[in-house]
């Protein structure tokens, strides 16, 4: 008898013990799979949306009140642009700016691109709920970075990204890398790269995800592995996505390296086949929104794969940039087959923008709110 006790007490003993740690091994699966989520990555099929990327195309300012903000409800993020290329001097269309490092972080500078102040939108109270993402160029200066020639412009960068306390920077360093128009060196980029990095966290910089950015075609996934400055560097890989987004190999990338996407350029263009039948000229069709029949075409030639590739992958693609501009009328543009006949500003078109908000009105677009922060550091 007292050996049937000894052996039943025994068996419920190890039955305890069998559920705890099952219960133990469920936990830390759970916390494995919380662990593979990357700085800033919404949950799967979930979306970040960003607007972008002038003060006049994200509006919502004393000065700019004709943008995005003064008609549609504060995005997730905004997506702006500053450099650390000190005296080099970019030419177009018969202008020509030339650079002093750290260029529209904290005062106003237009490089042909229309006017870039970010301090205003940071400053702004309709802004202080969405999430900021920097397209850093760093054109001509890569070797100069990799050396640490360039160093007390990162540090001031830090020292900027730890004023923003807890808003989340999604840093592009040497934004489409892989575009000739860019002229970076392989290698010397790559070594850029890692040194932004390996100096910000040197500095104690906890607010940034670094985001490594593809032209979104061309590219093969080779081309792009030789590219790659590695898994300890990158936490977000993204691409542009204009009128050859069927040539991009990112996302496919992306999965493999286990990384999010976020499509961070993106603005509606059709490659005009009657006027460049091989297609290798970057000309696009006129695209004007505040025209109906163009916006009914930018609609179903753009916007429809656009959302069809953010919805196809929910696990992978999560967060997007919308250039909300009117590209046609600025300087760097002007010329640019792809771009000369495109504005792409939302509120233009009644059509376009009953259609916009039906689909970013749902639940998986990530907007502005008090939450915000908190749920992105997870």
């Amino acid at each position: 008898m007292i050996l049937r006790y000894t052996m039943i007490i025994g068996l419920c003993f190890l039955l305890v013990n069998c559920k705890q740690q099952s219960s133990n091994e469920k936990v830390k699966v759970a916390e494995i799979k919380e662990q593979k989520r990357a700085k800033f990555e919404p949950e799967d099929g979930e979306v970040i949306l960003f607007i972008g990327q002038e003060n006049d195309a994200l509006g919502g300012t004393e000065k700019d009140k004709n943008g995005y903000l003064d008609h549609f409800p504060a995005p997730g993020g905004f997506t702006m642009y500053t450099d650390i290329m000190p005296d080099v001097t970019e030419e177009f269309d018969g202008h020509s700016f030339t650079y002093s490092g750290l260029n529209g972080i904290f005062e106003t500078a237009d490089w042909g691109d229309g006017p870039e102040n970010m301090s205003l939108q940071l400053n702004d109270a309709d802004f202080k709920n969405s999430a900021l993402a920097i397209g850093l160029a760093i054109i001509d200066t890569e070797e100069k970075i990799a050396s640490g020639e360039l160093d007390s412009y990162i540090i001031k960068m830090g020292d900027f990204f730890k004023s923003l306390g807890k808003r989340p920077v999604f840093l592009r360093i040497g934004f489409e890398f892989d575009g000739p128009w860019n002229r970076y060196e392989r290698v010397a980029y790559i070594n850029a790269f890692r040194h932004i990095k390996d100096k910000l966290d040197e500095q104690g910089v906890t607010n940034v995800a670094y985001v490594w950015q593809s032209k979104g075609f061309e590219s093969t996934l080779e081309d792009l592995e030789k590219w790659y400055p590695g898994d300890n560097y990158v936490d977000w890989c993204g691409f542009s996505f204009f009128n050859n987004y069927k040539q991009e190999k990112m996302i496919a990338f992306a999965k493999a390296k286990k990384k999010p996407v976020f499509i961070c350029e993106a603005a509606p263009t059709s490659t005009d086949w009657k006027n460049d039948p091989k297609g290798n000229t970057g000309l696009t069709k006129q695209m004007i929104l505040s025209n109906p029949e163009q916006a009914k075409m930018a609609w179903y030639e753009w916007f429809v794969p656009f959302f069809k590739v953010i919805n196809d992958n929910p696990k992978t693609v999560k967060a997007i940039s919308y250039i909300n501009a009117n590209w046609k009328d600025k300087p760097r543009w002007k010329v640019n087959p792809t771009f000369k006949g495109i504005d792409s500003r939302l509120q233009l078109s009644d059509f376009i923008t009953k259609k916009w908000n039906e689909e970013v009105g749902k639940d998986k677009y990530l907007k502005a709110s008090p939450e915000l922060f908190d749920k992105l550091y997870h």
